[in-house]
């Protein structure tokens, strides 16, 4: 393929926001060889290590632990790789897309240029670091299986398997090889799954979605005297993963986590908490400017729909989910849609909808209440994405939609039968 054809530079954002970053076009069996190699070099030899979300959640998970393991790497480095990027211009934003859309390992977000010293930074730790998306947590398990030694401390971070048995294979074997194993999470939990989890000796916490995050769960779960900044980071955290809102600090952290490597935003926050340097706060202020912009596309794109007693605002493109699902309620949805051009879509409710993951439950995904994510079943060639690039997701959509008409029936009907007989099965008017 001719790189100017996927190289943004002169290309109209209106155009290149409809399709998905470079690395959609790279061989995922390329991604996957490089992804087990950097897995293998970070595992391999290790005393412990974290299976965590890519996300500012997730990986505060993992600076904690290595905290806890006196294991945190040398920050100096990393603000200097910062430096030089600013300097030269390097837009770090496209890769780090690639892998949040397409839910891979985010140590994709990385390149090797030969130039970076932190190039080799997931191998320095000996609390070995594996970025893991909401459907790679089978495949990382099994990496962990096959390169840590017997009696490796393993942690899970910020993760929910949708199905036990999705992951019963591996995790059953590393409960019988490694020395212990701890889930921390806040996700909501499918109760079978959960006790299944547990029957193995795992230790899993799970907090209350909507009142902690995973980094408060690790906080208070981690047995090591941390002081007063891992509080204050783990508040400033919650405060964006809830969508509270209230510290502005909790949108630098989501934007950093998301335009960083996961070893480099582990580090930062672990040497500075939620206050982040000069350095990395100019690196966000340069990496907002397009944000914003794909950002506003994506809210004029939007078309809304009425689903029951619900007003679906349903847009399309590359674009911060989070910003344009907000813009959306302000401007009267009570849901919000987000459909990718790699295909995934991220489902966004309100106080009015509480039925996101009910929804992405539908369509080959999940969540919580009010966040949920999903890529529907229905891409079969490139001529599909074809399709999905030149209609905005139509197909995508439609059938999203339809799951919001699915729940919105079930909804209704449960509501229906609580207005219906008494429970000594009298009618209510009787």
């Amino acid at each position: 393929m001719d790189d100017e054809l996927i190289d943004e530079a002169g290309i109209p954002r209106s155009r290149y926001t409809r399709l998905p970053g470079k690395g959609f076009f790279y061989p995922d069996s390329l991604d996957e060889e490089r992804a087990e190699r950097r897995a293998k070099e970070a595992i391999e030899g290790s005393e412990a290590v974290v299976i965590a979300d890519g996300d500012a959640d997730g990986l505060a998970c993992a600076a904690m632990v290595r905290e806890a393991y006196d294991a945190a790497l040398d920050v100096a480095d990393f603000e200097a790789a910062i430096a030089a990027r600013l300097a030269e211009g390097d837009d770090g934003e496209e890769a780090s897309e690639d892998a949040e859309e397409a839910g891979e390992d985010a140590e994709g977000e990385v390149t090797d240029d030969g130039d970076d010293p932190t190039d080799d930074a997931h191998t320095r730790s000996p609390v070995g670091l594996v970025a893991a998306g909401p459907y790679s947590l089978d495949t990382s398990l099994e990496r962990v299986l096959a390169y840590a030694d017997d009696d490796v401390d393993l942690f899970v971070c910020d993760l929910c398997p949708d199905d036990y048995e999705w992951i019963a294979e591996p995790l059953e074997a590393l409960a019988e090889e490694t020395a212990s194993i701890r889930w921390f999470d806040h996700h909501q939990w499918d109760e079978e799954t959960a006790e299944a989890v547990r029957a193995l000796g795992v230790d899993l916490v799970i907090g209350e979605s909507d009142e902690e995050c995973t980094a408060d769960v690790a906080l208070r779960s981690l047995d090591h005297a941390f002081d007063d900044r891992w509080a204050e980071l783990a508040a400033v955290t919650r405060d964006h993963d809830l969508w509270i809102k209230e510290d502005p600090r909790s949108d630098d952290l989501a934007d950093y986590s998301y335009w960083a490597g996961s070893e480099e935003y582990a580090t930062v926050v672990g040497a500075y908490g939620a206050d982040l340097p000069e350095t990395v706060e100019a690196f966000v202020a340069d990496r907002r400017v397009e944000k914003e912009a794909r950002i506003d596309a994506a809210v004029d794109r939007a078309v809304t729909h009425e689903v029951g007693a619900w007003t679906v605002a349903v847009t399309y493109g590359r674009c911060s989910q989070n910003e344009v699902a907000e813009a959306l309620r302000e401007a009267g949805a009570d849901a919000a849609v987000i459909v990718k051009p790699a295909g995934s879509a991220s489902i966004r409710g309100s106080e009015a909808f509480r039925h996101a993951h009910e929804v992405a439950g539908k369509v080959n995904g999940g969540g919580h209440p009010q966040a949920a994510g999903c890529k529907p079943d229905i891409y079969d060639d490139m001529l599909d994405y074809a399709q999905h690039w030149t209609t905005e997701g139509q197909a995508c959509k439609r059938v999203i939609l339809a799951a919001f008409e699915a729940v919105a029936e079930e909804v209704a009907a449960a509501e229906g039968d609580a207005d219906g007989p008494d429970a000594d099965g009298t009618d209510a008017e009787e």
